[in-house]
């Protein structure tokens, strides 16, 4: 199974140089359009070549994708944890229970009580 994620691995890291070495031409990337840049009175731009584009907007689509997700889930999480701390409070009761029923009694018949 090892190799199999390294063949997968190392074809990816193949088709990702392969795709920036067949773009490497370099892009003018702008912060607004020149319409809005004639109003505003500035644009900043910078130009960085095309295949840092794509896999900088890939990069960021999958940040954030994850951020969106987990921000999502924090409803289920914060249930989870809320019935976690009940069964612990619980559990504890339950053990609290169990010492006081066995209170006053033989300690051979309590461990048996405490068995079945």
């Amino acid at each position: 199974m090892r190799y199999i994620r390294y063949a997968v691995l190392a074809a990816l890291a193949i088709v990702l140089v392969s795709v920036a070495l067949a773009n490497r031409a370099s892009v003018e990337l702008k912060l607004m359009p020149d319409a809005f840049a004639e109003l505003a009175g500035f644009n900043h731009g910078i130009s960085l070549p095309l295949f840092v584009v794509v896999l900088g907007g890939v990069g960021a689509g999958l940040v954030i994708g994850f951020l969106w997700e987990w921000l999502r889930e924090h409803k289920h999480r914060s249930e989870a944890a809320q019935k976690t701390r009940e069964a612990r409070r619980l559990n504890r009761e339950v053990t609290r229970l169990k010492k006081q029923k066995n209170e006053g009694k033989d300690e051979v018949l309590a461990l048996l009580e405490d068995a079945g």
